[in-house]
């Protein structure tokens, strides 16, 4: 059961990147292409998720064997996780948290300040990072404490800069207002 965590989240990472970066680093072109966007993401992870399964001996043999006092902490950041992308889907609604304000002219979509947003501006991934590395504590799979590694720093050097040059460009004042309150990705205080 612990292996079939593992090798989900090793297969559904990919996906993340390979959406995120190119709707916000060519927010034009897949505006232009509309929902049509959803489609070329699925068609480039899906020669990828199924090397991965080709290969999942490989990729789940290298473990690490935790204390069970860091199992159990992996499963609280698993739930902390998981709870903070619940609250932070309830905020932005279905269409926000799978990016159809980026790719549509249609759905404008507003600046949520409120909830969690208050505090940080980009839960969701803050969420990600919480829910992979609980699954690194209680799987002690090599390659997911790797995969979490890697969506902390595309996710802070790529993703979230490109994200907030949109949001810039689309909310203007309010974002850049909201931008010098709120830190982006670790509440400080």
């Amino acid at each position: 059961m612990l292996d079939l965590l593992a090798l989900i989240t090793i297969i559904v990472w990919p996906f993340i990147p390979l959406f995120w970066i190119p709707v916000h680093f060519f927010t034009g072109f897949f505006r232009n292409l509309g929902l049509i966007t959803y489609l070329i993401p699925f068609f480039t992870w899906l020669p990828i998720a199924f090397i991965m399964y080709q290969n999942r001996v490989f990729l789940l043999q290298y473990k690490i064997e935790f204390p069970v006092v860091l199992n159990i902490i992996g499963v609280l950041l698993l739930a902390i996780g998981a709870i903070l992308h619940i609250w932070t889907g309830k905020l932005l609604g279905a269409w926000g948290l799978i990016g159809l304000p980026e790719i549509s002219t249609r759905i404008k979509g507003r600046l949520v300040t409120e909830g969690i947003f208050s505090v940080i501006r980009h839960p969701t991934y803050l969420a990600h990072t919480l829910m992979f590395s609980g699954i690194f504590l209680i799987t002690g799979v090599i390659s997911v404490g790797i995969i979490t590694l890697l969506d902390f720093l595309i996710i802070n050097a790529i993703v979230i800069p490109l994200e907030e040059k949109e949001l810039l460009s689309r909310f203007g004042e309010e974002y850049k207002l909201y931008k010098k309150k709120v830190p982006r990705f670790f509440p400080v205080k």
